[in-house]
C-alpha cells in the first residue's frame, strides 16, 4: 500500500490543497472531516484532479473527544498503519463573540486547536510507530507572535466555561492562546515519541488568500483590510508545498521538535524581546516567544492535557 497520510480539516483551504498535493504525488490520502457533506463534493475534485482514487474520507470532530476515538478506532481498524499525520484543523470563527463550549465543556478553540490533536497523536501513536519513517505536522500559526507581549498569558482559569459571561471574550486570543498551546505540545510530544522514531514539527503559518465566506463573518473593518490583504496573499498551495515538504523530504528525516516558518526554516526562541529587538522579532520570521520554551509553560499544558483527554 502506498503511504498513508491523514489530513485533519481537509475540504477547505489550506487542507484541501494539502490534500491534492498528496493525492497527486501517489500517497494514499485520509480526509478526515466534520462536515461531511462539503467534504465528499471535495473528496470527488480531488479525486478526480489528481486521478487518485485512494483518497478517503472519515468523519472526524476535532474537538470531540468521542469522535476522535471513534475515527481512531475506526482508522486502525481500516489501516495497517499511519506514515503522516497532519493536524490542519483548526477554529477560528471570525467575528464570533460568544464564548462557547465544547461536547467535553472544554472551550471551543482548545478543544479544536489544542486538545484534540494531543488525543489523536496519542491514540495514533502505536500505528505511527509502524511506519519505517513517521512524522507529525502541527499547523501553527503567526499569531503566537502577540506573546513577544510579556503580559501576555493563557488563561487557563477559564477554559471550561469558569468565567463565562464574566470577562470579555475574543475568539481571536483564544486561537492564539490555543495555537501557543500546540506549540508547546509539539515540543513535548517530540521528546514523548522521539524512542519511536515518530517525529514531531510545526508550521508557522503566514498569510494566505481567504475565502469568500470567511471574509463575510468579519466586522465591516476588518471585512476591507482582508479584501485589500487578499490581492496580495498567497494561495493555499504554497502553504500545502510546505506540508508536503516537510513530511516527506529527506532533509526532515531526522529533524523533530521544530518550529519552521514559511520558508520551511527553523525558528528559533527569541534571546530579546523588548525595544527594537520585540519589533524586530515581531515583523520577522526568525523567532518565537520565549513563553513557548520555557519549560514550566509546557509542563502546565501537558499536564492539562493529560488530565482533560485522560477523565
Amino acid at each position: 500500500m502506498d503511504k498513508i497520510v491523514i489530513i485533519t480539516g481537509a475540504n477547505s483551504g489550506i487542507g484541501k490543497a494539502a490534500a491534492l498535493k498528496f493525492a497527486s504525488e501517489g500517497y494514499h490520502v485520509v480526509m478526515a472531516c466534520r462536515n461531511m457533506l462539503i467534504s465528499t463534493a471535495a473528496q470527488t475534485e480531488i479525486q478526480d484532479v489528481s486521478k487518485n482514487c485512494n483518497v478517503d474520507l472519515m468523519e472526524l470532530d476535532v474537538s470531540s473527544f468521542d469522535s476522535i476515538r471513534a475515527f481512531c478506532s475506526s482508522f486502525t481498524n481500516k489501516y495497517p498503519r499511519l506514515d503522516i499525520l497532519i493536524h490542519n484543523a483548526a477554529y477560528l470563527n471570525h467575528g464570533e463573540k460568544e464564548y462557547k463550549l465544547s461536547a467535553d465543556h472544554i472551550e471551543l478553540s482548545f478543544a479544536t486547536n489544542t486538545f484534540g490533536p494531543f488525543l489523536l497523536s496519542r491514540l495514533l501513536a502505536d500505528h505511527l510507530a509502524k511506519s519505517e519513517d513517521p512524522r507529525i505536522l502541527h499547523a501553527c500559526t503567526t499569531n503566537i507572535k502577540h506573546f513577544f507581549d510579556p503580559k501576555r498569558k493563557i488563561d487557563y482559569d477559564n477554559l471550561r466555561g469558569e468565567f463565562r459571561g464574566l470577562r470579555p471574550y475574543s475568539v481571536y486570543k483564544m486561537y492564539g492562546d490555543s495555537k501557543m498551546g500546540l506549540l508547546m505540545l509539539s515540543f513535548k510530544l517530540a521528546e514523548a515519541f522521539k524512542s519511536r522514531g515518530i517525529k514531531v514539527n510545526a508550521l508557522q503559518i503566514n498569510r494566505v488568500k481567504l475565502s469568500n465566506e470567511t471574509i463575510r463573518k468579519m466586522s465591516p473593518f476588518w471585512r476591507v483590510l482582508a479584501w485589500a490583504q487578499n490581492i496580495t496573499n498567497p494561495l493555499p498551495a504554497g502553504m500545502a508545498d510546505n506540508y508536503f515538504h516537510i513530511c516527506t523530504s529527506d532533509e526532515y528525516k531526522d529533524v523533530t521538535g521544530q518550529l519552521f516558518n514559511q520558508h520551511r526554516e527553523m525558528i528559533r526562541p527569541a534571546v530579546h524581546d523588548k525595544g527594537f529587538a520585540q519589533l524586530k522579532n515581531i515583523l520577522g520570521s526568525s523567532y518565537y516567544p520565549r513563553f513557548a520554551a520555557a519549560p514550566h509553560n509546557i509542563e502546565q499544558i501537558w499536564a492539562l492535557s493529560t488530565k482533560l483527554t485522560e477523565d
